[in-house]
């Protein structure tokens, strides 16, 4: 809101899921100036495949967890076949930033937006350098066949291939999920690709219901949408400070944040305060107490 204030720029957008969306317009109901054409997109849906049958997952007991979203790489086929894609570049909007909302570092900073329209590149990724706290996260990494850059996921990784996948001297730079997409660009790679943009598929190991470790073990197939960095020609990465990256994600992520470790600026930005020198602390709680806890009751 800060920004929309001192900038006159009123265009943002949600990609949901369709466990998500309600919660979406609820949340927003005091912003009516958010809910506008083409605010949201939803992503589809696809079946959790059962990991002993290999067939779509059953849960009587709750049909609504038989299904999972496909990823955050779903938001270029959900962008084109809503057709909201068409309608942006109708209406002449060329330059899509992208970021996960529950990554509480990312702003539309106008100084990134004129380096990438400047840059004449299809795609950037911004990436920042790797630290103990982001070494199972995925990384930026060149492919030798054709020297394109590639995303690599920790899912994607062999067992056996864990520990090199962590060593950040190694891998030195990862995904933040800050994006930078040239419209006109997408279009292009989906017409070339009947309609697609191609992406590696991920094999995520779950539990039908996510509140039950006993339930049926399934696997979720999803896509990452920073992988489409090896789809764009002339696509490219800018390595940015670590006040891009605020993620929270777990239990440990959510008391980083809340720490003296991060302030909050007068225009709402979560930053790191100047006593960590740019790198966040290293917070690790045991996974088996605190991976899932439930909300107090209001």
């Amino acid at each position: 809101m800060s920004f929309r204030k001192t900038s006159g720029m009123v265009r943002s957008m949600f990609m949901n899921s369709f466990s998500t969306s309600a919660d979406t317009k609820t949340a927003l109901k005091d912003y009516p100036e958010l809910i506008k054409e083409d605010w949201e997109v939803v992503q589809n849906k696809v079946p959790k495949i059962d990991q002993e049958t290999l067939k779509p997952a059953k849960w009587p007991a709750a049909p609504v967890k038989e299904w999972c979203p496909p990823g955050h790489g779903d938001l270029y086929p959900s962008l084109a076949g809503s057709g909201v894609l068409k309608s942006l570049l109708d209406k002449g909007i060329k330059y899509m930033f992208v970021s996960n909302s529950d990554n509480l570092g990312a702003t539309l900073d106008l100084k990134l937006l004129n380096f990438f329209a400047e840059s004449g590149k299809s795609f950037v990724m911004e990436v920042a350098t790797r630290t103990a706290a982001d070494k199972k996260g995925g990384h930026l990494a060149i492919r030798a066949s054709d020297g394109r850059m590639l995303l690599r996921e920790s899912a994607q990784c062999a067992a056996e291939d864990e520990k090199e996948f962590q060593n950040t001297d190694k891998h030195q730079y990862f995904n933040t999920n800050n994006l930078w997409i040239r419209l006109d660009k997408l279009q292009e790679v989906l017409d070339a690709n009947d309609g697609v943009v191609p992406l590696p598929m991920i094999k995520n190991e779950k539990t039908v219901d996510p509140g039950d470790g006993a339930s049926a073990k399934v696997f979720q197939l999803e896509t990452a949408m920073g992988a489409a960095i090896e789809s764009f020609e002339g696509a490219g990465a800018i390595v940015v400070g670590r006040e891009r990256f605020a993620p929270v994600k777990t239990c440990a992520d959510l008391l980083r944040v809340r720490s003296d470790a991060y302030v909050v600026t007068d225009d709402f930005r979560l930053v790191l305060a100047p006593e960590c020198k740019g790198t966040p602390p290293n917070v690790d709680l045991d996974s088996k107490i605190y991976k899932k806890v439930r909300s107090r009751p209001n």
